[in-house]
């Protein structure tokens, strides 16, 4: 069992930066493909970045060049830096975490990100 907690969301400008934090418990996520996924009020959660064991990173195409996903495995913590913030990036932000023998894996409570224009 997996449990994910994630902080570091909140109310930042057009144009601004954070950066959301995950940190693993229960487990070591070293082997894991871990990710950040985003749920905008009345849409479909949807991916945002991924970062497997080997580091291979994927990303969205609205927040390439902006958004980097990083992973310490020493501390279990995954990170998003978010950058050059939008309106269009307000939503409750979720880390996952999946073991790659599995189909299904864990996610965390979720982050508020609100960008004010």
């Amino acid at each position: 069992q997996v449990q994910l907690v994630e902080s570091g969301g909140g109310l930042v400008q057009l144009g601004g930066s954070l950066r959301l934090s995950c940190r693993a418990s229960g487990s070591v996520v070293k082997l894991y493909t871990t990710g950040w996924y985003r749920q905008a009020p009345g849409k479909q959660r949807v991916m945002v970045a991924t970062i497997t064991s080997g580091e291979r990173t994927d990303y969205v195409d609205s927040v390439k060049g902006r958004f980097t996903i990083s992973r310490d495995n020493a501390k279990n913590t995954m990170y998003l830096q978010m950058n050059s913030l939008k309106p269009e990036d307000t939503a409750v932000y979720y880390c996952y975490a999946r073991h790659p023998l599995l189909s299904s894996g864990y996610w965390g409570q979720g982050t508020q990100v609100t960008v004010s224009s």
